[in-house]
């Protein structure tokens, strides 16, 4: 264990600003500042408060501050046959645990193994006035009037510093293997996927891209080759490079200059059709229920499809940046998001409008 901790500067810093009223953009390693709204504010740099605080491999716990490098977590998790099991992008080499947590986005694992706030166990915090706040703990119970570590996970810091974080991880599985099958039409693709999720199959990863789907199966050796001897299909060379690639969008397909939507919808919707999109400009992943699309269609024509489906999209990457990038809330939702900035960050000095305007 070791690493620095900046506490009490950090703390310092956020008095200062909130006297001043300065906004603050929170950046860690900084390989995310594509997500979300433009980012505001003077820089505070959080990746100097670092360092794994406590690691209990037979409790399956892990706390760490939130400037630690993802890669530094995941090699330590790896020494002991364990893993998170939301399978965090990572988008860079400089990446930390608390901009994984603050955008609380998934890998192709997360619809098998649970999203990112369902591993937080608790964490510590600084809210707008520079206290120092704590919830939840490292056992999974939360007992706290709102359940804070679910609400700062995918908050992009609008609700406050994470100083640590305290989270659930799995063992690794013994065996993994990745499956390819040809499938031209996206449709029967989603058909495809969608039975053998109903299926008992050791799925860890079911995607379809470029005509082809790809499944990756994980677990004892026999339930593997089982699994592998039902499905059929051909064995890649490298089939983790897919699911890395996949995961932290280095595939041939995130290279592509148009916009990159991210639209969630139920895994079981039908393909959706859009005007001059082609198959190829999709890439389905989650069993189907996370889509990304390649596009320059005007946001309201793709927001309006993904409602239709029966879901939300999010401009994940490119376009413009001071518009509205996720999908607009209801005014009632929108309220709420402003009572709990209001809660945490009364001067809203924590990245202003990274979210929404004036969250």
């Amino acid at each position: 264990m070791g690493g620095t901790d900046l506490t009490d500067s950090l703390r310092e810093t956020v008095r200062a600003a909130g006297r001043r009223g300065t906004p603050l953009c929170l950046r860690g390693g900084g390989t995310r500042t594509f997500y979300g709204r433009a980012p505001a504010g003077d820089v505070l740099d959080l990746s100097g408060h670092r360092g794994i605080v406590r690691y209990q491999p037979t409790e399956l716990v892990i706390t760490a501050r939130a400037g630690t490098p993802l890669a530094e977590v995941t090699a330590a998790l790896a020494e002991h046959g364990q893993m998170l099991g939301f399978e965090p992008p990572a988008f860079g080499e400089d990446a930390t645990l608390g901009g994984a947590i603050a955008c609380g986005l998934g890998g192709p694992r997360r619809p098998f193994a649970g999203a990112a706030r369902d591993a937080v166990l608790g964490l510590r915090c600084l809210d707008g006035t520079g206290e120092v706040l704590r919830f939840g703990g490292e056992v999974m119970k939360n007992v706290a009037g709102y359940d804070v570590p679910r609400l700062m996970t995918g908050a992009l810091g609008t609700l406050g510093i994470l100083l640590e974080i305290s989270l659930k991880v799995l063992p690794r599985p013994g065996t993994e293997l990745t499956l390819i099958l040809e499938e031209p039409d996206p449709q029967r693709a989603l058909e495809r996927m969608a039975g053998w999720q109903r299926q008992p199959l050791p799925l860890s990863g079911l995607a379809w891209s470029s005509g082809r789907l790809w499944l990756r199966l994980e677990g004892t050796a026999e339930g593997v080759a089982a699994a592998r001897a039902r499905l059929g299909g051909e064995e890649p060379a490298d089939g983790p490079a897919f699911w890395r690639g996949l995961r932290d969008h280095r595939l041939a397909f995130f290279s592509d200059e148009r916009p990159l939507w991210r639209l969630a919808v139920p895994p079981a919707a039908p393909f959706i059709r859009l005007p001059e999109t082609r198959p190829g400009d999709w890439l389905l992943d989650w069993g189907g229920a996370q889509r990304w699309l390649r596009s320059t269609l005007p946001p309201e024509t793709v927001r309006a499809a993904a409602t239709a489906a029966g879901g939300h999209a999010t401009l994940f990457r490119g376009g413009d940046r001071g518009g509205e990038v996720f999908h607009p809330p209801s005014p009632a939702v929108l309220a709420l998001h402003r009572r709990l900035k209001a809660v945490f960050d009364p001067g809203g000095i924590f990245n202003p409008g990274r979210l929404y305007p004036g969250v």
